[in-house]
């Protein structure tokens, strides 16, 4: 699994024209699904995206979490982020997971992360507008 996360001051996820989720101070998260991933890259990639350390403490470093200001998350499937860009001008899916198991396993992400932390999502599949307020900026890319 990849994620992208982005700290965000607020961010939201709409479906034609209608927003389907939105958060205030959290992390928005663009997980992608590749291939080779299973249950064990899920747990993996939740215990990251709860528990990185991107917010501010009182003196300003980087050593709060989510978990930590009781943040809200925006979860986004995002398939895209998985591309093979290393060759030439046209992104390769080839290491995206095939439709099914990609979103059974965003599904199960969803599923275990809701347990944490205050969580909206976008829709598996679905043409999206994302739209955000990144913090600082502050933008990370997290592998499991």
């Amino acid at each position: 699994m990849l994620g992208l996360i982005q700290r965000v001051s607020e961010a939201q996820v709409a479906v034609s024209g209608e927003v389907i989720g939105k958060i205030d101070r959290g992390l928005l998260l663009l997980l992608g699904v590749q291939k080779d991933d299973a249950e064990d890259n899920v747990a993996r990639m939740l215990k990251k995206v709860v528990n990185y350390r991107v917010f501010p403490d009182d003196k300003g470093h980087m050593n709060l979490s989510l978990l930590d200001i009781n943040g809200e998350l925006l979860v986004v499937p995002q398939f895209t982020i998985v591309a093979d860009t290393k060759k030439g001008l046209r992104p390769s899916f080839s290491t995206a997971a095939p439709p099914v198991q990609a979103q059974a396993l965003y599904e199960m992400f969803v599923t275990q992360v809701s347990t944490l932390c205050s969580i909206q999502t976008g829709i598996f599949g679905v043409d999206m507008k994302v739209s955000l307020t990144n913090d600082g900026p502050v933008t990370f890319i997290l592998n499991s």
